[in-house]
């Protein structure tokens, strides 16, 4: 199972807009939620082991975290022609199996995970109250066949930082999964520089 390490995107950077279909076709955007305390933008998608190994725990964590003011979306940006499980009914599917209490979004021009530098699933974006990012990392250090639980600790630690408006901990450790499915001509300059 090949692994793809996250970009880490730099500390500070302002949220990226976008605006993008939920799964009932509907826009969402992070500007419908300006007042919230942080927001974490999560590239996930049905398909990918690493995805569906901390799928249930990251769940729990976001209704758990939503109830404290913390705002969640989730963006599949696969290729869906290349890994037809990763479409909208493959989307709909996980999204029932799961529980998710939080939008997810299909970025099918594969922009916003460009604009995020988005290189796998789980990728994670932590923002605080004025948008900057504070957190890009791992949910926690388990992975698929390893021992370790999934218990979202990483990202534990950053929202409830982030949320009490303290500095998030360091180390900020990258998080590992399948690489998003980039369309024929799409592979970003900084995708290809991560291989």
């Amino acid at each position: 199972m090949a692994a793809t390490p996250s970009t880490m995107l730099p500390l500070g950077t302002r949220i990226p807009p976008f605006n993008l279909p939920d799964l009932d076709g509907i826009m969402r955007s992070p500007e419908e939620f300006s007042r919230a305390p942080a927001l974490l933008v999560a590239f996930i998608c049905p398909h990918c082991p690493f995805a569906q190994h901390v799928r249930q725990g990251f769940s729990r964590f976001a209704k758990e975290y939503q109830e404290r003011g913390l705002v969640v979306f989730a963006i599949n940006s696969n290729d869906e022609r290349a890994f037809p499980e990763d479409g909208l009914t493959g989307m709909k599917e996980e999204a029932a199996q799961a529980g998710y209490t939080f939008p997810y979004l299909r970025d099918e021009s594969q922009e916003v995970a460009q604009a995020f530098r988005a290189a796998c699933t789980p990728d994670l974006f932590l923002f605080d109250r004025d948008r900057r990012l504070v957190y890009r990392g791992q949910f926690d250090d388990s992975r698929p066949r390893n021992d370790r639980p999934v218990d979202g600790a990483d990202l534990r630690a950053a929202a409830d930082a982030v949320l009490a408006r303290l500095p998030v901990p360091e180390p900020q450790k990258p998080s590992i999964g399948c690489n998003i499915k980039w369309k024929p001509g799409n592979e970003p300059d900084y995708f290809r520089n991560k291989r």
